[in-house]
């Protein structure tokens, strides 16, 4: 199944190590963050759920829950997740799924053929209060996510969905945005009040409206 930005994110039940799951009614009103791993026990996944588990708290301040993915099953997850806590310093406080017989990944196109046929890849979907895809990632097994620059396109994608901005290269939090071309300068005068710098026609740039 090929997914694409704006596609509706499948629904599945799925058993977890937080217990059985639907995943439409798991993620409620909020935003969510569904990544997966190619294997348990293994050395880059093991670093990137414990950076996730220290980095609950800016999730849930951004209203996001957050669940990973392994096709291993629940009682390697729970061996696993002692390893984790014990070699990261910290406490797995959030759901992995098991996916031994690989319908979730199957149904999310994690599985790569050319990259491995049995393995996910590093996918990352994250899923808007909609349920609607927002953005999706793939890296290669051998390199580790930068969770920080999930967190950074999660304050990009709330911020746009409700104000008529983009965001440019290299943007963080607090910085100026782009005013989007379908506003007009007379539109963009009442809708930012902050104002805007007019650098071209068509690069305009304001003070992040949200703060």
């Amino acid at each position: 199944m090929t997914l694409r930005l704006g596609d509706e994110a499948p629904n599945f039940e799925a058993t977890t190590t937080e217990g059985v799951i639907n995943f439409h009614k798991w993620l409620g009103d909020g935003w969510g963050v569904l990544f997966s791993h190619p294997a348990d026990f293994t050395p880059v996944c093991t670093t990137e759920l414990g950076m996730t588990a220290k980095l609950k708290d800016e999730f849930l301040y951004r209203n996001v829950k957050i669940i990973a993915l392994s096709v291993d099953g629940i009682e390697s997850h729970k061996a696993w997740i002692n390893d984790i806590n014990e070699t990261q310093g910290t406490t797995v406080n959030f759901p992995i799924i098991a996916d031994e017989d690989r319908k979730i990944s199957e149904l999310y196109d994690m599985i790569h053929p050319n990259a491995d046929d049995k393995l996910t890849v590093r996918s990352v979907f994250i899923i808007g209060p909609d349920k609607k895809i927002k953005l999706m990632i793939t890296y290669p097994a051998s390199t580790g996510r930068n969770f920080k620059e999930i967190l950074r396109v999660i304050d990009s994608l709330q911020l746009t969905a409700y104000h008529k901005v983009a965001t440019p290269v290299n943007w963080e939090n607090g910085e100026d945005c782009v005013i989007v071309p379908a506003v007009s300068d007379e539109e963009a005068e009442k809708a930012f009040p902050k104002g805007f710098k007019k650098v071209k026609p068509y690069l305009r740039l304001t003070p992040q409206p949200n703060l």
